[in-house]
């Protein structure tokens, strides 16, 4: 089981987010994560919850949440998050355990579905699956983010050149296809290169081909 906690890297730049209306749970719940070193916030309802998010957006983390409450259940909170921005895992808990239920809360993202009463290490070990998937999740938009920033630099006729690049066509082909030297290529392709921020081809290529399978 990966490590969370205060001692690691997980534990210490993460919240772990409550939600759930008995008062018991979280009470149960806050204990527990404190007591492994992690920072937790608790909600008595979705709707507490999401109006939290309106004031101040939670950035890192992740969600244990109840299925069944009053109001906007869990299911209902899991689709209006996934609707809008927000991309922290989320941990079903549950005092009915009910298969088609799990599956569809699986199916759109749920890292795990936990039926009370759960083992404290089980919940423990997906909330450290779930905060690894968050920090992934993270660092890949910081990627595209990335990506997308340094092809902005890139002119008209330097994009022509990429794309036919990554394609793996040579420069005389590229040429022939623009109506342009080849010399004039080789330029563009170095100032690509450069731009992009990376040192050859394949980089180039791995660069392109993982933005666009998003």
């Amino acid at each position: 089981m990966e490590k969370v906690g205060k001692d690691s890297k997980l534990g210490a730049c993460n919240t772990v987010y409550v939600v759930d209306d008995e008062p018991s749970v979280r009470k149960a719940l806050s204990r527990l994560l404190r007591s492994a070193g992690l920072k937790c916030e608790v909600f008595a309802s979705a709707d507490e919850f999401l109006a939290h998010e309106r004031e101040s957006p939670a950035e890192s983390g992740c969600i244990v949440l109840d299925v069944q409450m009053p109001g906007l259940n869990g299911m209902d909170l899991q689709e209006v998050l996934s609707a809008g921005e927000g991309r922290l895992p989320i941990i079903f808990i549950t005092g009915h355990g009910d298969i088609p239920l799990s599956v569809r809360a699986m199916k759109k993202g749920a890292v795990d579905f936990l039926t009370k009463p759960f083992d404290d290490k089980d919940l423990l070990a997906a909330i450290a699956v779930a905060l690894r998937k968050g920090e992934e999740a993270r660092a890949r938009v910081a990627e595209i983010t990335q990506f997308r920033d340094r092809e902005q630099t890139l002119t008209t006729r330097e994009r022509d050149v990429m794309a036919r690049v990554v394609a793996g066509l040579l420069n005389k082909q590229i040429a022939a296809e623009l109506g342009i030297e080849e010399g004039t290529v080789k330029i563009h392709r170095g100032r690509v290169m450069q731009k992009m921020g990376v040192q050859s081809v394949a980089e180039l290529v791995k660069m392109t081909s993982g933005i666009t399978d998003q």
